[in-house]
């Protein structure tokens, strides 16, 4: 099931096609997705990456997509071989690797060799929205690193805008900063963004607030002067420069849709402020999707038959599956 078919049978299910509920569905269906990627552990769900180590830096910048480790290996690049770091709290780095000085008054820095454990350290100094590492022993030379990370794949939603670039910054407009803007033009909708207007009356940033959907690269947007101050101004636009998901599909739309469908009309009910025993309904139907794509990605796919065994079930003399 592609994103188009999913909202189509959202709208079917509800029997609501009014705009604001059509609008909101991207975010029935971000909200289902959520619930699913917290409580399931699916191949969709893991990313590896490498990248090269500085000697004498004990820090690592974390990618701005993850979430948690799954593992990290630090690969020494003469012998190729691989060091599985442990994970500790910072003060055992600390404690187990301190700092060490030159007759007892010249900074001279963590002990350097192989690293062998790592911490969360804490929010990046320059981006303080995504997180570092520590590891210790301090690196000695320029190893890879591998890291096997949790992160939350793209949303099955098609055409969602993450990447925008000013291409005039117009004139005339009331200088402020301008929350919830919405985007006019290009070949989706719902976009918004806050707005940012220098003391010259042009716009200096833009900041999406919500991607949208249905949008392609290439898009030319702009606002409605009316949306911001007092309403005067003109010839600001922007270019869509990448999007989320041209086509609208995901691992879980291609592999078991169910469990994406059923969380979103929960999510639909409750917009919709809709009786408890239907919301009820949704929320167990939900849940048994989920306890089945549960088995799939904390089971299935975690063994196999020559290690694991065939699943063996009982069953008595009607057929029934038995406990």
């Amino acid at each position: 099931m592609n994103y188009l078919e999913l909202q189509q049978l959202i709208q079917d299910y509800s029997e609501n096609t009014e705009q604001l509920f059509v609008q909101d569905i991207p975010k029935f269906i971000q909200q289902a997705e959520t619930r699913i990627y917290n409580f399931v552990q699916l191949p969709s769900l893991r990313k590896n990456v490498t990248g090269t180590m500085t000697a004498g830096n004990q820090y690592i910048s974390l990618p701005d997509d993850w979430l948690s480790n799954y593992s990290i290996a630090v690969i020494n690049p003469t012998t190729l071989t691989y060091t599985y770091l442990l994970n500790k709290d910072v003060n055992f780095l600390r404690e187990a690797y301190p700092t060490v000085s030159n007759n007892g008054s010249t900074y001279q820095g963590t002990p350097q060799g192989t690293p062998k454990y790592y911490a969360l350290f804490g929010s990046q100094y320059l981006n303080p929205n995504e997180m570092s590492l520590m590891v210790a022993p301090t690196p000695d030379q320029a190893y890879v690193l591998e890291l096997h990370y949790f992160y939350y794949p793209p949303t099955i939603v098609q055409g969602v805008i993450n990447g925008t670039t000013i291409t005039s910054a117009g004139s005339l407009y009331t200088p402020g900063v301008y929350p919830e803007v919405p985007l006019t033009g290009g070949n989706g909708a719902n976009a918004t963004a806050t707005i940012t207007v220098s003391m010259t009356g042009a716009v200096s940033s833009v900041t999406l607030n919500d991607g949208g959907v249905f949008y392609v690269p290439g898009d030319v947007l702009s606002f409605n002067a009316a949306s911001i101050g007092s309403g005067t101004g003109s010839g600001f636009t922007i270019n869509v420069t990448s999007i989320s998901n041209a086509t609208g599909t995901s691992w879980l739309g291609d592999n078991y849709d169910p469990v994406l469908f059923y969380g979103a009309m929960r999510e639909a009910m409750l917009f919709m402020k809709q009786e408890q025993d239907l919301v009820t309904y949704y929320e167990n139907k939900f849940q048994e999707a989920l306890a089945e794509v549960k088995r799939l990605g904390d089971g299935l796919d975690r063994g196999d038959s020559y290690r694991d065994g065939q699943t063996k079930l009982n069953i008595n003399l009607k057929g029934n599956v038995v406990s």
